[in-house]
């Protein structure tokens, strides 16, 4: 007994071989559609992030955001989590970390070094590269204050990673600033003691004499001078920072790039201020960096 197709099924059939005739572009397969969302992910070693995904056709440019000294991934007065809507908005995806002892991450502040960040920025941008939905030549980075001297030692070590880079009142001798930041008393006493504790007023942290002796590893002079891509950076004219700025972009070798010191600004752009006018535009004018220089 021989089974006729009905007119439905020839229907289909037809649709199905007329799809399958169909030439893929030059490159790889068609974009595929994805949905808009935000999830919280573990992207290896223990290291906890938060993903943005823009909605639209895949695969997307995308961020990788490295928090400051003592902070966590949503960053102070949420400007990461407010920079990553900015971002989803501009078709641009995004996952910002915790830094292992911080945050949701596994691990203690004591086990913590420059040499450990700079570590969980490789798992993190690892982990971002391997997304479906990321083009993997189109990843930029941000770093914020000691996170931006992450972001240059990982864009200097591993040239190829980054097509754009931007800056957040970022260190430019790590140990000179960190020694601004919690006094030489903090560094002395991890010296003689191995180990100090460091009240940072919204939480207490331990430190071993490894995290001091790592921030005297790096030369971030040297390292931006290796980094080909596109760099912002952005500092308030009150902010030791702000000493850093101009000879960061001096020494990049991409394009483009720009210096940007703001008047009036300090290390965190008044954020936690009443008028949020200065923050609001710092997080702009990133979300726009990216979504151009990507």
């Amino acid at each position: 007994m021989k089974l006729k197709a009905t007119p439905l099924v020839l229907l289909i059939a037809m649709s199905l071989i007329a799809a399958a005739c169909v030439p893929l572009p030059a490159g790889g397969p068609a974009p595929v559609a994805i949905a808009a969302g935000e999830r919280t992910v573990d992207v290896g070693n223990g290291i906890v992030g938060v993903f943005n995904q823009p909605a639209g056709a895949a695969p997307v440019p995308a961020v990788l955001m490295l928090h400051g000294f003592g902070s966590s991934k949503d960053e102070v007065g949420n400007m990461y989590k407010n920079l990553a809507a900015a971002l989803q908005e501009r078709g641009v995806a995004s996952l910002r970390i915790d830094f292992r002892g911080y945050g949701k991450s596994d691990g203690d502040t004591g086990e913590s070094s420059l040499d450990t960040m700079v570590a969980d920025a490789q798992t993190a941008y690892e982990y971002l590269k391997a997304q479906p939905s990321v083009d993997a030549a189109r990843i930029g980075v941000l770093g914020f204050s000691l996170g931006g001297g992450v972001a240059i030692i990982s864009a200097g070590q591993h040239p190829g990673w980054y097509k754009s880079m931007a800056l957040w009142s970022s260190v430019g001798d790590p140990a000179t600033d960190m020694v601004g930041s919690v006094g030489q008393e903090a560094f002395d006493t991890a010296a003689a003691k191995g180990v100090v504790g460091l009240d940072l007023g919204f939480r207490t942290i331990v430190l071993k004499k490894d995290f001091f002796d790592s921030l005297a590893r790096y030369d971030l002079a040297a390292l931006i001078r290796d980094y080909p891509g596109a760099l912002l950076a952005i500092a308030g004219d009150q902010d030791f920072s702000a000493a850093y700025v101009e000879g960061f972009v001096a020494a990049a070798t991409g394009q483009p790039k720009e210096a940007w010191i703001i008047p009036g600004g300090d290390h965190i752009y008044g954020v936690l201020s009443e008028d949020q006018t200065m923050a609001d535009s710092v997080i702009e004018k990133t979300a726009d960096w990216f979504a151009q220089t990507l």
